[in-house]
């Protein structure tokens, strides 16, 4: 694909796996509109990242935000949406169902108005690659929640590519990235955590946003992959 005549909106591109996608789009040449909440954080993201870049700041969960958003940039080629929240994990005995509705609210709903905002300016035959999370295909315990907000969004994608047809629709399921989402535990668990998933993992290692924003970039590329769920996450769907 030649990224030099390709626009692309990255919903959530101020950090994390969103941010390691626009750099990397960013780099192929594509022009590159990156999505983020807070105004200041945005710019300095994007900085340096050349006048091929821009960036755009507002709340993804304001539908009207969202639809005015989409109506001024006018015509693009590829969605990507890698907004994101992190309330719902924990023991289904003990979890805070107040706590899993605003973790739906802070990634399932916004991915989803995004998407439907987003067609009448998205090209009729380009793509929208969703980012869910590997919960939804793993039993582990004390993740029923956000297995339930991952697993709501995946089970969409199929249908999504036969109703929006030619537009092609998939999505990057990620296992543990070492990103900012982590800094919210306290940091001797999340070492823990990294701890053991490099001791499991078939690959030994955890995961880096570049992992998964190459995997997105291949999907956005591929123009004959629609309708699959692809898991990014050292091989955690295996154990």
């Amino acid at each position: 694909m030649d990224w030099n005549n390709q626009k692309v909106v990255v919903l959530g591109g101020s950090s994390g796996m969103g941010l390691a996608t626009v750099q990397r789009l960013a780099t192929a040449g594509a022009r590159v509109i990156a999505v983020g909440r807070d105004e200041i954080k945005m710019k300095q993201a994007i900085a340096g990242l050349g006048e091929h870049v821009s960036g755009a700041a507002f709340d993804c969960g304001d539908r009207a935000a969202l639809d005015n958003f989409f109506a001024r940039i006018g015509g693009f080629d590829h969605l990507v949406l890698t907004l994101s929240g992190g309330e719902g994990a924990g023991p289904f005995a003990e979890l805070d169902l107040a706590a899993l509705r605003r973790g739906f609210e802070a990634k399932f709903w916004p991915q989803v108005n995004a998407a439907q905002a987003s067609l009448p300016a998205l090209r009729r035959d380009g793509s929208m690659t969703f980012l869910t999370a590997i919960s939804a295909r793993i039993a582990n315990p004390g993740t029923s929640g956000l297995a339930a907000i991952n697993g709501a969004l995946e089970s969409m994608i199929g249908t999504l590519a036969r109703e929006l047809a030619p537009m092609r629709v998939n999505a990057v399921s990620p296992g543990v990235v070492d990103t900012a989402w982590w800094n919210r535990i306290p940091a001797d668990m999340k070492e823990t955590i990294f701890r053991q998933q490099t001791e499991t993992l078939p690959v030994g290692r955890v995961g880096q946003a570049q992992d998964v924003a190459r995997l997105i970039v291949s999907l956005m590329e591929n123009t004959f992959m629609t309708g699959s769920v692809i898991e990014c996450d050292g091989g955690m769907h295996l154990l």
